[in-house]
């Protein structure tokens, strides 16, 4: 389904070139002989011997008079005319594209080349525009995501909806390699899987009626024969496919990459831009050399542009053929991009070929404005397809290529600044070049000829984690793994070949020259961004170092942080992202007189008023007028896929866009504080001056508070690109470094399978040789999938979780720490600082933690220790930081301080903060549990315990031993680590703040009377459930729930027995006002768990015996031995303390009327009824009525009773 490029509309410039008749030939021109000579003789435009008659021994001059009405001549000899018949056939328009407006059903995003398609909702498909009966036909489909697709051709009666799609109708006919069957109303197996970037060919003989599909150029067979033909019966290509599924279609408006006799490319173009350009090459080969009257063979590679008149009129007249030639996709992809790669292939740097350079200013010089930028658009985009398609080969080799031509290209500036404004080839798209994708196929990868030795950990501890360096490692196992990691350190040689040109690309559109003002949108998938960030780091601190280097003074990329003032001056658009404080409208009209006093900034009063606090319910209805028209054209919008989001895209390009700016402005503190009123910009809005300032405006640094230092930190456009970055890490990057730690779960699952069945073979019987061979299938199954498994995980060692990789997060996370400390320097204006800076504090330091080890250890990152110790003290500080509103980020901070307490080497950075913040901290946490997380601050507590309680140093329960965990790495698997320091300021605190102790422990105790309470409700009805007759499921989130209560109810008695243990004055201490009370109401509960659980053939009993899944945590063992430890600590704290008790009433009378165990001791006002004071007190905590008659309580006074007449 060829399409052949239409020729472009617009006029070209008719040369009008002096002759050799026209001025005298003493001029730039050369002389008559030696001009035929260039232009004739065997040279320029060398015409074969037999195209002259013989009777002619001489051959006529040729001029430039004659120049063109020659060229005309040799461009049409031997060329091949377009008829008619070729197209015989085909019903529909050229060139052939998807039908976007009526062809498709459910919801799409076609490129805007009408080829490209994304599936946006649960199956949409989309036919073409053109349709086929008769003949033989084909096209292309390169597939960018693995997953659901059904590819092939449809009739225009088949009708589509969101379950059936092509191949599911009886016109219809499907290939789909993801589930490796063809379909047409029914399916079978048919083919092999594809995976991304793989080239699926559509073949359909409407002569013969079959339809046969090709993988990447190997025939799968005819799939489909005696297909239905017919007058009214034509086929469209078409194509099902599910949600964030992606191709790009190639229906022969570009060359194939695997080609076909069944598509005719457009031969007459070809062959006379084939001529073109063997004349271009001639006119860079061949020199003259005017004083000897002579013509020289040169090398082309070191042609340069000089202004010969000769040469610039011979180029002239063929690029009068040649630049419309070059408008035509097809032709700049199959001609100019294989011309321009064949000047790289001698190897070397890019700078030691400039030819490409000239030739670039050839075309400037020669073409006109509207041809050199279709030619040089279509000639990106032919690279970025190439690349993102190209096949893996060991020495990656293609993708070398492409890359070094893309490098080439974007070293000519004005083509540089061309492409970057270009709305086609924008920033984002070309974030294609800095993706290194993973090889799916290992073979056709060719990883088994680049690792020949695979290995993979055997060796496991009890927990089954991987050991790192086993001690009982067999000298075999020691040679396959050294073998195994020199492949891999070769793989990983070849692949910084490729992120080095990435990064040079990179830097290359960074350059601060190249002043690019648009802004515009593309879709850009999140795996991409991985590599894109890696490369962003390496591009940025370059960049930045090279201007610390040129100003010592600034600051260095080992020191980078974003400066405060961004967050609130209005320079930098953050869109509709939460801060620290709350709304941003909210801050700028509470925290008004802090920016003006602290940092001499006034609010437009505008702003102020436009929004409120009063205004809230309007926001959902109002909230797209008022939001920035920047924000809504960066992706804001409705429709767009999920990974897409409005700071992805806008961000993206403005940090890469707005880096145009000059390097190292110096900077110019203001002589006297001045009141700067000041607005949110948004991108569009921007000027230079706003980035970099002018005349004693500080642009982007605008508003610096007093608490930072009066001290240049870098080139401001680069503190906006390293803002960016973190947005892009907090946005997508973290979640794909986590999906990418699948391959390696899947090699320690298939690890520890193989090794129980190589176990289970050394077992088995001689007499069982139906089992050994069973086995014996199952561990050559196991061994191959691990081969597999381990030459991709060494790819993605290499290109995702390297050391490298593994510092650029590192460097990452200590921007957030340095960021966030600046800018709580800065007190009240804190607030204004935006939450994902504490996300990527908290997620990059989970991600160096998680996902790089064991391949690289924490502990080889330079300060490591001292960063965990600053990280520390912001968890610590900031969880209870009443700054900070939002209740996310709070139970975020909560979540990751509870996580930090549950790992040695964390712990003791939480130790190593300075003392003030540690009181502080647990300070916060002994706060009373009302209106909080207090499951997380208990879980806080209990980590700080585990290890010093009553048959508390286990890391799993005793009977849950024997089964396998989920997954080990979890926070609570770890092995127990108190910390006596932490508890030491604990029991200090309860010490010392009676009122403070009183009311923690009321809480507590309030939190596991619900929590218990609710464990025992669940369980009954999950019994009640178990006993019916009939067959009934618990639902699996019930059976959660009830866990979760039972966890928090072993928890809470934990901590209580630390605050036994710790401080038991509290309890035992009756001086306390709050003692008696305390140890009765404790008293209670432990009571009421004894009865509950220990009661034989009881409710706890039956349900721990149903042993239901979910429900494995709940049993007799961890409940019994915190309430154990709790009385066993009372018991002897209180033999040790000399415990008295109360004396006993001698008569009924003076028994407390509402508990009838202790004496009167307490007399209400006004109404004078009496009490025990533990009563009362309890009462009083929900209820400030009387007992018993309802007057209201103003007082409680100490009732004795008078001595007997």
């Amino acid at each position: 389904m060829s399409s052949k490029g239409g020729g472009t509309a617009l006029t070209r410039r008719n040369y009008r070139l002096a002759s050799d008749m026209d001025k005298p030939r003493s001029t730039g021109i050369v002389n008559e002989k030696m001009l035929s000579d260039y232009l004739h003789h065997n040279k320029i435009f060398s015409v074969p011997l037999s195209s002259f008659p013989a009777a002619l021994g001489f051959r006529k001059p040729l001029g430039f008079q004659d120049l063109p009405a020659h060229l005309e001549k040799l461009l049409s000899e031997d060329t091949p005319t377009e008829d008619g018949q070729a197209v015989d056939g085909r019903l529909g328009p050229q060139p052939v594209v998807l039908d976007h407006t009526s062809g498709f059903e459910g919801l799409l995003f076609v490129d805007d080349d009408l080829l490209g398609v994304i599936g946006h909702s649960n199956f949409s498909s989309i036919r073409a525009t053109t349709c086929v009966y008769k003949g033989k036909w084909a096209y292309e489909v390169l597939i960018s995501s693995q997953g659901l697709m059904q590819i092939g051709w449809c009739t225009l009666s088949c009708r589509f909806n969101q379950e059936e799609g092509v191949g599911d109708t009886p016109d219809s006919y499907a290939y789909d390699g993801n589930r490796v069957r063809k379909w047409n109303v029914t399916t079978t197996n048919y083919g092999k899987s594809w995976a991304a970037g793989d080239i699926v060919s559509c073949l359909i003989d409407l002569d013969e009626g079959t339809i046969t599909f090709c993988l990447n150029g190997q025939s799968l067979g005819t799939a489909f024969t005696n297909i239905k033909m017919g007058p009214g019966i034509a086929y469209f290509p078409a194509i099902s496919l599910s949600f964030k599924e992606s191709v790009a279609f190639n229906f022969g408006s570009r060359p194939l990459r695997y080609p076909s006799q069944l598509i005719n490319p457009p031969a007459a173009d070809l062959m006379k831009a084939h001529k073109l350009l063997g004349y271009i090459k001639n006119v860079l080969s061949t020199a003259i050399d005017a004083q000897e009257e002579r013509l020289v063979e040169k090398d082309c590679a070191v042609w340069r542009l000089h202004g010969e008149p000769t040469v610039l009129v011979t180029l002239a007249h063929i690029f009068n053929h040649f630049a419309q030639l070059m408008c035509k996709v097809y032709l700049v992809e199959d001609v100019l991009m294989n011309f321009l790669l064949g000047i790289l292939e001698g190897g070397g740097s890019v700078d030691e070929h400039p030819l490409i350079q000239q030739l670039l200013d050839l075309f400037w010089l020669l073409m006109e404005d509207h041809e050199v930028n279709e030619c040089l658009k279509q000639l990106m985009m032919s690279l970025l397809r190439a690349y993102r398609f190209s096949p893996i080969i060991p020495d990656l080799g293609f993708q070398i290529h492409y890359l070094r031509l893309t490098t080439a290209i974007l070293r000519h500036e004005k083509s540089r600044k061309y492409l970057l404004s270009n709305l086609t080839f924008d920033v984002l798209r070309s974030v294609v070049f800095f993706y290194i994708k993973t090889p799916l196929r290992v073979k056709e990868a060719g990883l088994e000829e680049l690792i020949p030795t695979t290995w993979w950990p055997t060796h496991f501890d009890k927990e089954g984690k991987d050991e790192r360096e086993p001690k009982d490692e067999s000298a075999d196992e020691r040679l396959r793994r050294r073998a195994y990691e020199r492949g891999c350190q070769r793989l990983k040689k070849r692949i910084e070949v490729v992120e080095e040109l990435q990064v040079q690309i990179l830097r290359l559109l960074l350059n601060n020259k190249d002043k690019s003002t648009q802004h515009p949108t593309a879709l850009c998938p999140p795996e991409y961004m991985v590599c894109f960030l890696h490369r962003l780091i390496t591009a940025v601190r370059g960049c930045w170092d090279e201007g610390h280097r040129k100003s010592p003074s600034s600051v260095s990329s080992d020191e980078a942080y974003v400066p405060p003032q961004l967050f609130y001056n209005g320079k930098v658009d953050y869109f509709d992202l939460q801060r620290l404080g709350g709304l941003l409208s909210h801050l700028k009209k509470t925290l008004k007189d802090d920016l003006a006093s602290k940092a001499n900034i006034i609010i437009d009063p505008a702003e102020i008023q436009a929004t409120s606090m009063d205004d809230l319910d309007e926001d959902d209805e109002s909230g797209a007028a008022q939001r920035l028209p920047g924000a809504v054209a960066m992706g804001g919008a409705l429709a767009r896929p999920s990974w897409l989001s409005s700071p992805t895209l806008g961000r993206a390009n403005r940090f890469l866009s707005t880096a145009a700016v000059s390097l190292m402005t110096p900077r110019r503190p203001l002589s006297q504080p001045e009141k700067v009123k000041v607005r949110t910009l948004a991108v569009e809005q921007r000027t230079e001056e706003d980035i970099e300032g002018s005349h004693g405006n500080d642009g982007l640094l605008l508003g610096r508070p007093l608490e930072e230092p009066d001290q240049q930190i870098a080139d401001k456009s680069l503190l906006e690109i390293v803002d960016g970055i973190v947005m892009m890490y907090n946005l997508s990057v973290h979640q794909q470094l986590g999906k990418m730690v699948v391959v390696s779960d899947d090699v320690h699952e298939y690890a520890v399978a193989l090794k129980d069945t190589e176990e289970k073979i050394a077992r088995c019987p001689a007499r069982r040789a139906d089992i050994l061979e069973e086995l014996q299938k199952s561990q050559k199954v196991f061994a191959e999938k691990l081969n597999h498994l381990s030459r991709r995980l060494a790819w993605i060692n290499a290109t995702i979780y390297s050391k490298e990789k593994m510092l650029d997060i590192y460097w990452l996370l200590c921007v957030c720490i340095r960021t966030i400390e600046h800018a709580d320097n800065t007190g009240s204006l804190f607030a204004f600082t935006s939450e994902f800076y504490l996300n990527v504090a908290m997620n990059a330091y989970s991600a160096l933690k998680n996902y790089f080890s064991p391949a690289n250890g924490m502990d080889e990152l330079p300060g490591y220790e001292e960063t965990l110790t600053q990280l520390a003290a912001i968890l610590a500080k900031h969880f209870a930081d009443p700054r900070i509103v939002g209740t996310d980020i709070k139970d975020s901070l909560m979540q990751a301080l509870a996580s930090y307490v549950c790992y040695p080497q964390s712990l003791r950075a939480v130790e190593r903060i300075p003392e003030e913040q540690r009181v502080a901290m647990m300070k916060n946490l002994l706060a009373p549990y009302e209106q909080r997380p207090w499951a997380q601050t208990n879980w806080i507590l209990v980590r700080l315990w585990r290890g010093c309680g009553f048959g508390y140093r286990y890391t799993r329960l005793p009977h849950l031993l024997k089964t396998k965990p989920e997954d080990a790495n979890l926070p609570s698997l770890q092995k127990p680590c108190p910390s006596l320091l932490l508890q030491r300021h604990m029991a200090e605190l309860l010490s010392m703040d009676k009122d403070m102790a009183a009311s923690f422990l009321n809480s507590v105790l309030n939190q596991l009377n619900w929590a218990f309470s609710e464990f025992i409700g669940m369980i009954q009805e999950i019994q009640q459930a178990a006993e019916r007759p009939e067959r009934n499921f618990v639902d699996t989130r019930q059976l959660k729930v009830c866990a979760t209560c039972f966890d928090l109810s072993v928890s809470l008695l934990r901590v209580l027995e630390m605050t036994v243990t710790l401080v038991p004055e509290i309890f035992l201490d009756w001086s306390r006002p709050s003692a008696e009370l305390l140890l009765r109401r404790l008293a209670q509960l432990l009571n009421q768990v004894l009865n509950r659980v220990t009661a034989e053939k009881n409710l706890f009993d039956r349900v721990v015996n149903l042993r239901l899944p979910g429900l494995e945590s709940v049993d007799h063992y961890p409940i019994l031995v915190a309430v154990t430890g709790i009385l066993v600590r009372i018991l002897v704290d209180g033999d040790r303390q000399g415990l008295s008790f109360c004396p006993q009433p001698t008569s009924e009378e003076d028994l407390c009327p509402i508990c009838y165990a202790h004496p009167i001791s307490a007399i209400f006002k006004p109404c004078s009824h009496k009490s025990c004071k533990a009563c009362i007190n309890q009462h009083l905590m929900n209820n400030k009525d009387c007992f018993f008659c309802k007057a209201t309580i103003t007082g409680v006074e100490d009732y004795s009773k008078p001595a007997s007449s």
